[in-house]
């Protein structure tokens, strides 16, 4: 990845989208899509269309790249992203974070389906990221030269998701009556799930939930100086003495059964951005 590929792929999408200026970056986990039935979509834009931009290869994520609205505000939304365990580098996974910060969003908010470690949790849960282990990536999606013009060699990540974006998120939800807890997420490569060492390792690390995912993004957003919220919606228990076989179906149907919340809280939280933050 280089800054003139970054500069190709920003420059197409805003040839295509008559130089659309988004305020706030979305990126849908896995069988998180519903979300995009309440933008107004101006743009779509295919990924496979997009100047050196990887594609998605999970057969339910779409790989579409949506410019809109949403509760008043532009957005640009990540129909489907990208996982190490598809044979990309955490560069290209990260890739379309940087672009969505050269078309000028804020503030980044990313969602996954994840699993529940903490034995208070239930499925379909919410968990507010307030804190990730990455200690789990074969890689750094910033190995390599620095790209100065995005922040600098050694980042800070003592806040890696926004103190203010994590309360506000987590007042709306218990203003609502949605079941939603401050976590922590660990971050592994996956495709394969865990076995039940590796979940009892976790908990004793501090983990609330693990995935295959956001933690790249929300560690370039951060180089960035991009505000972060992370949503999980816990699709499954992952307690070690109880653990039961995962399936896929029973995953995807955990995720949409939480989706309208999660779905509430995004545009209760859009809705009180102003200048980065939440008012």
């Amino acid at each position: 990845m280089t800054l003139s590929q970054l500069q190709e792929a920003t420059e197409f999408l805003k040839q295509q989208t008559n130089h659309f200026s988004p305020q706030t970056g979305i990126i849908l986990g896995t069988g998180l899509g519903a979300l995009v039935q309440d933008i107004d979509i101006e743009y779509a834009i295919d990924y496979e269309n997009i100047p050196h931009f990887p594609v998605s290869t999970v057969e339910f994520h779409k790989g579409r790249l949506l410019f809109g609205t949403l509760t008043g505000k532009k957005v640009i939304c990540m129909q489907g992203r990208f996982h190490y365990y598809e044979g990309y580098s955490l560069a290209q996974v990260t890739f379309p974070v940087r672009v969505m910060k050269l078309l000028g969003i804020e503030q980044l908010i990313v969602s996954n389906a994840a699993g529940g470690l903490n034995e208070n949790y239930q499925i379909s849960d919410l968990m507010i990221i307030n804190d990730h282990i990455s200690l789990f990536l074969p890689e750094n999606p910033l190995r390599g030269t620095n790209l100065a013009t995005f922040g600098d060699r050694f980042p800070d990540m003592s806040e890696p998701y926004a103190a203010d974006l994590v309360a506000k998120a987590l007042h709306i939800a218990q203003a609502n009556g949605i079941r939603a807890h401050a976590g922590v997420y660990a971050g592994v490569t996956g495709p394969q799930l865990e076995t039940k060492a590796e979940y009892r390792m976790l908990r004793m690390l501090g983990a609330d939930a693990v995935g295959m995912s956001t933690v790249p993004e929300v560690i370039v957003a951060r180089h960035m100086e991009l505000p972060v919220v992370g949503i999980s919606v816990i699709t499954d228990m992952c307690i070690p003495e109880q653990l039961e076989k995962a399936e896929i179906e029973k995953i995807l149907a955990a995720a949409y059964k939480a989706e309208p919340n999660m779905t509430f809280i995004i545009k209760e939280l859009l809705s009180h951005f102003v200048s980065g933050k939440a008012n």
